[in-house]
């Protein structure tokens, strides 16, 4: 019970003693103003510095979200000068201002965008900092710095940004699922993902998108494709643990902040951003074409030529295909007053994929709003609204397939000298073992509706010029319906089973609530405290259940019908919540700023889960980061560098990204018995991850190059793991933590240089560049993961976590070529001789890893005059990938009812068509690539129809336009999940939505 009312009894005492403020006399003069950028939204977290000419003295404050700034108690003798300066904008100055005893003091201002400015202001979690007071490794990405083109969650704005960060887009279905990485992977069993954070929301991670059932599989879907990207100001990527150590449990693999577009003072000012495209494929395996399919039969089955040659010349992935459409719209109205500020955006976006049936609609609509009461204005309230409804059409690309395959292997496998469809127009059929992907298209129908609404409402109030108090109450909630139908009878005539369908349904509620306490004061002349203090709590509530059916023939006017007419006997209903997961944390973050040359950064922070056994509920997660602006120093401020700072920081965080309830019995109870499939665990600690980061930062040549290197290095320890209990106990598992640490380090470097910068002409060229190291001490034992797929593949894993080396590093037989004795493949023993004799299964090798070891991103920005242009590339090297297509859907051995890869058409091998695929390194392929991500050519018409249409201007944008890269398979950037017992996977493909290539044109302006 005290719990439930803690939150507002911390209001109520701060209020209370803080009454006597409301009711002061100003005995000097207060100014307060409003910041806008060159279109009339507001620029937030502005510094704002008023220096008295007369005394020389300067008085500093930070704008809110919304660009409102005050500053009190300025001293009306004589006049000053105001300078704001905002992370991406340029300076703006303000000469002789004179204050007003006895009138209002208003300055409004607009700044303008500023490529090479390093910026002065950061979002860090729970506050701002300016960025020279920053001492962690922290990046800030504007909106003019994203990735151009279709993005459909917040993560894939970012890709090859910054150092440091991995983003792969693990398919090309629409709406599809990315893999985010923030200095490479650092546990065994938990979540490698980073935290992501919406407007101060932490959010879950999860997605409410149901899985499949009954073989229907496909991607997950990106859990933060509910957010409209058009909506998003800015993106603060916090790196090392003296950044993210506010986070305690949640920042061990990084934290990424989000802060949306807020509303601006004035009268209401309409933006209309809209583009349509196409999009086609970008690159496939190759396969035999009818001619080279006839040469292979003559030469590998001359048996079989006539047999399997139709005379047909058909090439059937491109039958499965089709160009694609895509509309994305959005219209965003802002305005209001000095009092109360709001912004309202809707967004639309109809994305069809390559491959005909799927296709992804999203509707969005985002309201954000702040108010400020009282004449002092320092009672504030930010009342924010998120709501997107996502429906989904999804092709039948499940991986987990047996013999049928899915939609993609049907058709690279498709006979090219076979039509698809007879003379009358009717599919062709031919074999239980032979799909015809047409068909499959036909037989599937997949849908899915995602709901999510995201509440926030924040009331302030600020106690004095530099106390100001905050709560935050949130609440996320998400509903999922998915349905399917699998024909069966339309694939096989003779299916026992004939139709199947489901209708699943997922619900997740996640609640926030946070007090904060923020000081940015000076005390003394030389010295500034910049501090925040909180409590928080957060509950995460999932459920799901789902229907299945089979044995029907009936075709029904919706999917209940379809169950409806299931037998009896094949239905099942199955249903699940998982215990709430409740987080309770207590954080405190001191900042000291000497004479803005020594830099002194503290936080702890104190949390506890019901997550973990009775004996580790809570735990504690510090950091230290000291800087030096070198660069303030005498000896430094006459020479060509306009920044010079020195960083280094230390600390530790947590992970705490594992099932809820993990650590208790759990059972699952039937009509006539009960089992325990869960065993509790007292004693099950906290993942910990600690951090030692040193960085440099600089910039030279009046900011016309400036730059950032850091080094890291970073253990993980305790991991949380889930292990199968030993016979003769009750069959069942239980959470522990295993021994050994996992080792990441690396080095980051990212430049940015202006090489022409005039009125007529701006050129800039930005590269970053990420050298990482990852390696697994002191476990114990090995444990095994990345489920390898296809005929011949059965129970097959191709990694392990082992000590001496990376995370998933492959542990595969060595191909050592084909014996021309036999046709058949030769490998390496372990005693050191090869041949086809030996078993590959018994004489593996750990080689190679799927850890890229140099991660590169380039971009470049051009204008002239009214013409832009901004290109994006990005890449990884020094891994290696697991062709698993190549391997099983596209082997010799399918010769004559199925088509393969020319890789094997190579008569001087003398391969034998019985020659049977195994794991091993004839399929492991370098992974380098370089892709050209997108790339925009824009045109600024300006103001026409006498100023009604403001700010028009028309681009043209190519996204994913190429790769460039030896590997054989769809694309170097894909990622197959195969992981094991939980344990992540990484470096497969294996028959993926393929990758799309796309052209937009947009239009953008404002009335």
């Amino acid at each position: 019970m005290l719990k439930k009312y803690l939150h507002f009894i911390i209001l109520y005492v701060v209020l209370l003693t803080s009454t006597a403020g409301l009711f002061a006399q100003e005995r000097n003069a207060t100014v307060k103003g409003m910041i806008s950028d060159g279109t009339g939204n507001p620029v937030g977290f502005v510094t704002v510095s008023a220096k008295n000419i007369n005394t020389q003295k300067t008085y500093q404050a930070i704008a809110d979200s919304a660009g409102n700034f005050t500053i009190s108690n300025l001293p009306v003798d004589g006049q000053y000068n105001f300078d704001f300066s905002a992370v991406g904008y340029e300076k703006r100055s303000i000469s002789g201002y004179t204050l007003k005893a006895n009138a209002p003091n208003t300055i409004i201002v607009s700044l303008k965008a500023d490529d090479e400015s390093l910026g002065d202001v950061v979002v860090v979690g729970y506050g701002t900092v300016r960025k020279k007071d920053v001492t962690g490794s922290i990046v800030t990405l504007q909106s003019k710095d994203f990735n151009q083109g279709i993005n459909v969650a917040p993560d894939q704005l970012i890709q090859g940004k910054t150092p440091g960060v991995m983003v792969i887009n693990n398919t090309g279905q629409p709406g599809g699922s990315t893999t985010v990485r923030i200095r490479g992977n650092s546990s065994i069993r938990a979540s490698n993902n980073p935290l992501f954070v919406l407007d101060g929301i932490a959010l879950s991670g999860k997605s409410a998108r149901p899985g499949g059932s009954g073989g229907f599989g496909s991607d997950g879907g990106n859990p933060l494709d509910y957010l409209n990207p058009n909506d998003i100001a800015s993106i603060d990527i916090l790196k090392d643990a003296s950044a993210t150590a506010i986070y305690g449990s949640r920042g061990a693999n990084g934290v990424v902040i989000i802060n949306t577009k807020r509303g601006a003072s004035g009268e209401p000012t309409f933006n209309i951003n809209s583009s349509v495209g196409i999009s086609n494929l970008l690159r496939k395996p190759e396969v035999l074409s009818a001619s080279q399919f006839r040469e292979a039969l003559k030469t590998y089955t001359p048996g079989e030529t006539t047999s399997a040659d139709f005379g047909s010349d058909v090439d059937a992935f491109s039958e499965i295909l089709r160009t694609a459409m895509i509309h994305n719209h959005s219209l965003a109205i802002t305005g209001g007053t000095d009092r109360g500020r709001y912004r309202l955006s809707l967004g639309y976006l109809n994305q069809e994929g390559i491959i005909k049936t799927s296709e992804l609609n999203k509707l969005t609509a985002n309201l954000s709003s702040s108010f400020k009461f009282l004449e002092s204005k320092r009672l504030g309230l930010d009342v924010d609204l998120f709501f997107t409804q996502t429906r989904e059409r999804v092709a039948p690309i499940d991986v987990a397939v047996g013999f049928e395959g899915n939609v993609v292997s049907q058709a690279l496998n498709w006979n090219p000298t076979r039509t698809l469809k007879d003379e009358n127009g009717k599919l062709t059929w031919v074999s239980p073992t032979i799909i015809n992907p047409l068909t499959s298209l036909e037989a599937f129908k997949d849908k899915t509706n995602v709901n999510t609404i995201i509440a926030n409402i924040a009331p302030s109030y600020k106690i004095t010029d530099w106390l100001q108090y905050r709560l935050a109450y949130s609440l996320t909630r998400q509903t999922g319906l998915r349905t399917g139908m699998y024909d069966r009878l339309q694939i096989n005539p003779t299916h026992n089973e004939k139709g199947m369908a489901f209708i699943n349904n997922n619900t997740n509620t996640d609640q926030q609530i946070t007090h904060t306490l923020n000081v940015n004061k000076d005390l003394t002349n030389d010295l500034n405290l910049n501090a925040v203090a909180g409590y928080e709590y957060l509950s995460y509530d999932s459920r799901w259940n789902s229907q299945l059916g089979s044995g029907f023939t009936n075709k029904g006017i919706d999917f209940y019908d379809y169950l409806g007419y299931s037998v009896a006997s094949n239905r099942n209903i199955n249903s699940e919540r998982s215990p709430v997961n409740e987080l309770q944390s207590v954080f405190l973050r001191l900042g000291f700023n000497y004479k803005d040359k020594y830099l002194l950064t503290g936080t702890i922070r104190r949390d506890g889960s019901t997550k973990f056994g009775e004996n580790n509920k809570y735990a504690n997660f510090p950091s230290l980061a000291f800087a030096w602006n070198i660069s303030n120093e005498e000896f430094l401020r006459e020479t060509f560098l306009d920044i010079l700072k020195l960083r280094l920081g230390y600390g530790q965080t947590g992970n705490s990204e594992f099932p809820s309830g993990a650590s208790r019995n759990r059972y699952v109870f039937g009509m006539q018995s009960q089992e325990q499939t869960n065993f509790g665990n007292p004693d099950l600690k906290w993942e910990t991850s600690a951090t030692l980061n040193a960085g440099i930062d600089f910039a030279m040549l009046n900011n016309r190059i400036t730059g950032s290197i850091d080094y890291f290095y970073k253990t993980t320890k305790d991991a949380l793991f889930e292990r199968t209990i030993a016979q003769p106990a009750p069959a069942g598992k239980i959470w522990v933590n295993l021994d050994g640490e996992v080792v990441n380090k690396g080095l980051e470097i990212i430049v940015s240089g202006d090489i022409i910068r005039n009125n007529i002409w701006r050129w800039n060229l930005a590269a970053n560049a990420t050298f990482l190291e990852n390696n697994v001490t002191g476990l114990p034992g090995f444990y095994e993961t990345a489920v390898l797929r296809g005929q011949g593949f059965s129970n097959v894993v191709g990694q392990r976590m082992v000590t001496g080396h990376p995370l998933n590093v492959w542990y595969l037989a060595i191909f050592e070529g084909i014996d021309p004795a036999n046709g058949r493949s030769m490998y390496l023993s372990k005693d050191g001789h090869s041949g086809s004799d030996v078993d590959p299964a018994q004489n593996k090798f750990y080689i190679h890893s799927p850890n890229p070891k140099t991660l590169l991103g380039i971009s470049t920005q051009a204008s002239y005059k009214k013409f832009a242009a901004q290109i994006n590339m990005n890449g990884a090297f020094g891994h290696y990938l697991f062709n698993n297509t190549l391997a099983t859907v596209l082997g010799i051995n399918n010769l004559s009812g199925k088509n393969i890869s020319p890789v094997y058409f190579k008569p001087e091998l003398k391969e034998s068509t019985s020659n049977s695929a195994a794991p091993s390194t004839r399929y492991l392929e370098k992974g380098d690539y370089l892709k050209l991500a997108n790339a925009t050519l824009s045109y600024n018409v300006g103001n026409i129809a006498n100023g009604a249409i403001k700010n028009l201007s028309i681009s043209l944008t190519g996204q994913n336009l190429l790769v460039f890269t030896k590997y054989r398979g769809f694309d170097p950037e894909v990622n197959t999940n195969g992981e094991t017992n939980g344990i992540p996977s990484l470096g497969i493909e294996y028959i993926p939505y393929p990758s799309a290539r796309t052209f937009l044109l947009g239009i953008n302006f404002s009335l």
